[in-house]
């Protein structure tokens, strides 16, 4: 995974007055960012994923992006930019194109950027560049979206509901929160991750040891609150929300930008049939599938082998070769 992020400075921008899709509004707004590369003129986005922080997001500075100035923007939600832990009355209920109000706002108003060459996103942040280049086709010309959907499936969805009964049946906060974790642990490699004894791969000798690390040590930092309303801005992910007709078909087929999708053959909640179909659907939509048993944290950076075999296919895809 990526460090680069973790050298560069912090940045901070405010909105007033920000008004919210429900309708609620928020006297001051605030998202967290970073830029990798600041000396180049080619614009890259790349937005965080669930329970995701800037300085851990995957974004192919020295490899796939090396050419691009990389704005790294924190969704809402996770504890950096505006989210319930870090600001008075902050919705509970947000959405993807809360997330799209607020950075358009960003990158047009405070950083004078017209045109974005590429925007990436791994799983929520898969999902987020979904509704960027639904909501404005003119302004992104690339679309890089891995281990992700344009529509959160009932599949997934009910994934979900499994870590939200844990967090919020549980005696304590604190309970609350490893339940929650106890609950996703499984999901997030595969059923062949585990049989292969594959944690051994990551430094954890024993199984237990990686369940303490995932479990506990993983979200050291979150609360609940985030993580229910990042989880409820997941569950409701739809493209279709986007467009006058609200169908996820029509919203795809609006997209102008040229999109590389790479769902993981073996992700359980983020299926790579799905991807199979949205590509169908897609003007410019080509299709790579991850050859890995690492499941959907391969998409995240989990292991070398699957970053070199990512950071490779969105370099033929920026050279017009996939």
């Amino acid at each position: 995974m990526s460090s680069r992020a973790a050298t560069e400075p912090l940045h901070v921008y405010e909105i007033s007055d920000f008004k919210f899709h429900n309708g609620s509004t928020l006297p001051k707004l605030k998202l967290a960012y970073k830029i990798l590369n600041p000396h180049n003129s080619k614009i890259a986005v790349v937005h965080t994923c669930f329970k995701g922080r800037l300085d851990t997001t995957l974004t192919h500075a020295d490899g796939a992006l090396k050419n691009h100035k990389i704005i790294l923007i924190a969704l809402l939600g996770n504890g950096e930019s505006s989210s319930p832990s870090n600001t008075p009355n902050f919705p509970a209920q947000i959405e993807y194109m809360d997330c799209v109000s607020a950075q358009h706002s960003l990158l047009t108003t405070e950083l004078g950027i017209k045109e974005v060459d590429v925007m990436l996103g791994f799983s929520m942040g898969g999902q987020m560049t979904y509704h960027w280049a639904t909501s404005y086709p003119d302004f992104v010309k690339h679309a890089v979206i891995v281990c992700s959907s344009a529509k959160t499936s009932r599949h997934n969805y009910q994934f979900l509901e499994g870590p939200k009964a844990a967090l919020q049946s549980a005696a304590s906060p604190e309970r609350g929160i490893r339940a929650f974790g106890k609950a996703y642990s499984a999901w997030l490699t595969s059923a062949e991750w585990f049989d292969e004894e594959r944690y051994q791969e990551m430094g954890f000798q024993h199984l237990r040891d990686w369940d303490d690390v995932t479990t506990i040590q993983g979200y050291e930092g979150w609360t609940g609150d985030d993580l229910l309303a990042m989880l409820g801005m997941w569950q409701r992910g739809d493209v279709g929300r986007c467009t006058e007709s609200r169908t996820e078909e029509d919203a795809l087929k609006s997209i102008k930008a040229k999109v590389l999708l790479m769902p993981c053959a073996t992700d359980q909640y983020f299926r790579p049939y799905v991807s199979e179909r949205e590509v169908t659907r897609l003007s410019s939509g080509s299709l790579e599938i991850m050859p890995s048993i690492w499941g959907h944290i391969a998409g995240g950076g989990a292991n070398a082998k699957d970053v070199e075999w990512m950071d490779h296919k969105i370099k033929l895809f920026l050279r017009g070769l996939a």
